[in-house]
């Protein structure tokens, strides 16, 4: 009855995750373009005098030919090399009260405009360069001829003075809606470029904003952030297919001496030249198109959060002897799987938030949320396998399992090195991320999800390396005979024969250590 209860438990739990999972994703399904930045009757937020709207951020590399891009075109081959940001079908919407103010026979009755910005060019909004918080201009402003009245005080750039970028769209008489003309501002400066809409006029509050804009840069449609990673993930895809064939060569040539570890290895290995290559298409397909593939992207995201759930498995098992010190993990098998899931549903959340979604679709709290569990459950981990791996030196160390013991503690040193380089890659990447919080260094930025990636490579190589297929599988393996357990120096393997030393006193100490892992088994 009580099995019954906390099956019923467990399941309502994972019932709930999943549940949790699929409103998220489907919340990313809604919103899942990315260069192409979607409005869809988002309101204005009041700030100062000024009422604005984000229109989106991201980072642009300087056009690589001269000339206007075409507002008409969608064709790649016309639009490779050039940079630009493209407004389509931009419309405003204001209230009827605000409409059936105006006079029918005025033209314009009512401003929004729309700025684009490099954010070293931020100051230059509002009328801060004459210690004012005003966004909008004021009487005073307009009669030290400092701006025009009804409109956002530009400071333009003395050095580039076509920027900031301001173009206006006037509402026409009691007309309810105003519409963009099709425009395309040319790139000609890498930056992280900022895109607001804003209006001065009180009486257009509750106007709402719908419509699109394309953001391009001269190779594609990626963000300068995400550009660099297609190259690297196209580079790793070639690195875990060399490993892979590495592995897979020693896998053949040594068959006959297999065990169970070589194939959560190999599983790992698959994982990861399949998560790269589906990256790489991923990315690439967004880089032509503008539009992430919903399809592709939630492969990607579920092969990354398989293989990660996998590899922090694979490390844990390793770290308990399971195949070495031990042929099973005993009554602790439903506690790691346990884990396994868990941390599986908490990275798959994760991963969805970060890649299904607009760039600036999500706050900083929805994804703290979500970080939390994953960083938790990966500091779980981590104490866990540093904890297995104390008990099983100890165990090899008693039992004089002098070969296995020091393939453990070559192991828990590169363990110990990679932690240490992840918790001081952390530390810089917390720096990183609070000393520029408008990404001004957007074009160093992909060598932190970089770092995460070659470092889980060279992880997985160490093992492989470590762990490798060989001819000789008592270096490892688990074996029942008593030989195996209490001096496997004195395993010798020549002409065929099996030559055992030992004394009675490593036996004892051998079957005291026994009676032990039997109780522990038992216990766990």
């Amino acid at each position: 009855m009580e099995q019954r209860l906390l099956w019923c438990e467990k399941s309502s739990l994972l019932g709930f995750i999943f549940g949790v999972i699929f409103i998220i994703c489907n919340e990313c399904i809604i919103q899942c373009n990315a260069s192409i930045h979607e409005y869809r009757n988002e309101a204005f937020s009041p700030q100062s005098n000024a009422f604005f709207f984000h229109g989106g951020s991201e980072g642009l590399y300087a056009s690589k030919v001269h000339g206007s891009a075409d507002s008409s075109s969608t064709d790649n081959h016309h639009l490779k090399g050039k940079s630009f940001i493209r407004f389509e079908s931009v419309t405003f919407v204001r209230t009827k009260e605000s409409a059936n103010k105006q006079s029918e026979m005025q033209q314009n009755t009512g401003l929004v405009e729309a700025i684009i910005l490099e954010v070293k060019d931020r100051v230059r909004i509002g009328a801060s360069f004459v210690q004012s918080e005003k966004i909008c201009c004021t009487r005073n402003l307009s009669n030290s001829g400092y701006c025009t009245v009804g409109e956002v005080v530009i400071h333009k750039n003395p050095d580039n003075p076509d920027w900031p970028v301001r173009i206006k769209t006037f509402f026409n008489g009691k007309d309810e809606e105003a519409r963009m003309d099709t425009k395309s501002i040319n790139i000609n400066s890498s930056g992280m470029y900022y895109l607001y809409f804003m209006f001065c006029d009180p009486q257009l509050k509750g106007t709402l904003i719908k419509g699109r804009t394309d953001w391009r840069n001269p190779d594609g449609y990626l963000p300068g952030k995400m550009a660099p990673l297609m190259t690297l993930y196209g580079f790793m895809s070639l690195a875990y297919l060399v490993l892979g064939l590495a592995w897979f060569l020693r896998f053949v040539q040594f068959w006959k001496d297999i065990i169970q570890l070589h194939y959560h290895i190999t599983a790992v290995i698959a994982l990861g030249m399949c998560e790269m290559a589906v990256w790489y298409f991923e990315y690439a397909n967004f880089n032509s198109t503008g539009i992430r593939p919903m399809g592709i992207t939630l492969w990607a995201v579920t092969f990354s959060a398989v293989k990660k759930t996998l590899s922090r498995l694979l490390l844990l098992v390793v770290s308990m002897g399971f195949g070495v010190v031990k042929p099973t993990l005993g009554g602790i098998t439903p506690k790691v799987f346990l884990l396994g899931l868990v941390y599986f549903v908490a990275s798959e959340a994760l991963e969805l938030v970060e890649h299904l979604g607009n760039i600036n679709d999500f706050s900083g709290k929805t994804k703290l949320f979500l970080v939390l569990p994953v960083a938790f459950l990966d500091s779980w981990f981590i104490l866990w396998i540093f904890s297995s791996l104390s008990k099983t030196l100890e165990k090899l160390q008693i039992r004089r399992n002098m070969a296995k013991l020091e393939l453990y503690r070559k192991f828990t040193n590169y363990l110990a090195i990679f932690v240490l380089l992840s918790v001081a890659w952390i530390g810089f990447e917390l720096y990183f991320n609070a000393t520029d919080p408008l990404s001004e260094y957007w074009q160093i930025a992909w060598i932190i999800p970089a770092f995460w990636t070659l470092l889980a490579y060279a992880l997985l190589a160490v093992i492989c390396i470590l762990w490798a297929p060989s001819r000789n599988p008592t270096r490892y393996a688990y074996l029942e005979e008593a030989g195996d357990d209490f001096d496997e120096e004195g395993i010798l393997l020549t002409s065929g024969a099996l030559k055992v030393s030992g004394d009675v006193t490593a036996m004892r100490e051998y079957d005291n250590v026994l009676a032990e892992d039997l109780e522990e088994d038992k216990r766990e």
